[in-house]
């Protein structure tokens, strides 16, 4: 087996891994989605769960590995990802090389059918599928499943390697790679996630809650956003913006509400009281007579209806109970046999 050369801080190995099954509150679908980014040279690595493999998706997940990491290599390595490369042929899409860019780096694409030119990534794959993944329980968030991938990346870079005799580590051979400064804000790539309206008003994204006017409970919108910046639209359907909010830190689960919203939603209830009588709830309601001529017909049943069975006569109740407290118990045929 060939085994290629990775200088200190020249290539990041890209690859999304599906992983089935994720627990229902994600709201994915059959498979989460889970972008890992390996260096070359040291195996350091960092990844990202996303809800989609889409190219806003794409973008958002690399720039949060690359902050992951503290900074980025000089060459991004993908398979050929339709949002990356036109598949046939290998040729960076101009979206993308505009990321590329925007970043300051070089993308290659493996050949076909050689996917050993990102070996180091490959082997992530499997351990994060293997070591994290298996262990992940319904009911989990997709933010506390997010701190466990993170958490099982961290350890790993206490890995030893052996580099020309001498032992190290992963995280030593890392902290020695001469990586790229970051940009001060993501790539502005425009992000947009369908929700559905809570019964409160509320739209959920990113491990917080964002309200919208009253009278939208249950229906789809769009939360949009774009990379880098502080504001979250969500709009209708039709395209119409409905709220307009500050972001608050991905996963600190806050409710962010506008305090038109609010006034309006307060109006809404008020505008829903009643100045009528309230229910009278000690109302006397004596059986009718089409209630009592249906009693009086179970019972003139026989004795081996199955009605006598569901009607009970709560006076054998009370007769039972009679001949239990008359009964001598256990310690009065004691007392009585001394």
């Amino acid at each position: 087996m060939a085994i290629i050369a990775h200088p200190p801080g020249e290539e990041i190995q890209f690859d999304w891994v599906e992983l089935p099954d994720p627990p229902a509150e994600w709201g994915v679908g059959a498979n989460a989605h889970l972008l890992v980014g390996a260096l070359a040279h040291s195996g350091r690595w960092r990844a990202v769960l996303a809800e989609a493999e889409t190219f806003p998706h794409l973008v958002q997940a690399i720039d949060a590995i690359l902050r992951r990491l503290g900074g980025t290599a000089r060459r991004w390595r993908f398979d050929r990802m339709a949002t990356v490369c036109h598949p046939p042929t290998g040729r960076i899409l101009p979206a993308f090389a505009a990321v590329a860019k925007y970043y300051g780096v070089g993308v290659d694409i493996c050949p076909p059918r050689r996917g050993n030119r990102k070996g180091v990534v490959e082997k992530v794959n499997h351990s994060a599928a293997q070591r994290w993944w298996r262990t992940v329980p319904d009911g989990t968030s997709i933010e506390a499943g997010q701190k466990g991938v993170d958490k099982l990346a961290l350890q790993m870079d206490s890995r030893k390697r052996k580099i020309d005799g001498a032992s190290t580590t992963v995280a030593t051979l890392a902290e020695a790679e001469p990586l790229l400064e970051l940009p001060t804000r993501p790539f502005p790539a425009e992000l947009e996630q369908t929700r559905v309206v809570s019964p409160q008003g509320l739209v959920s994204f990113a491990g917080n809650c964002y309200s919208v006017p009253p009278g939208l409970t249950g229906a789809h919108v769009t939360v949009r956003i774009r990379l880098g910046e502080d504001d979250r639209h969500v709009v209708t359907t039709g395209r119409a913006v409905i709220a307009h909010h500050r972001r608050a830190p991905d996963g600190a689960g806050e409710t962010i509400r506008d305090a038109g919203h609010v006034i309006a939603l307060e109006r809404a209830v008020l505008a829903s009281f009643s100045d009528k009588a309230p229910c009278r709830t000690k109302v006397r309601r004596p059986p009718s007579a089409a209630a009592q001529a249906e009693a009086e017909k179970l019972r003139g049943r026989p004795e081996s209806d199955v009605a006598n069975r569901v009607v009970i006569d709560l006076s054998h109740y009370a007769a039972v109970a009679d001949r239990l407290r008359q009964a001598p118990t256990h310690e009065d045929q004691e007392c009585e046999s001394e």
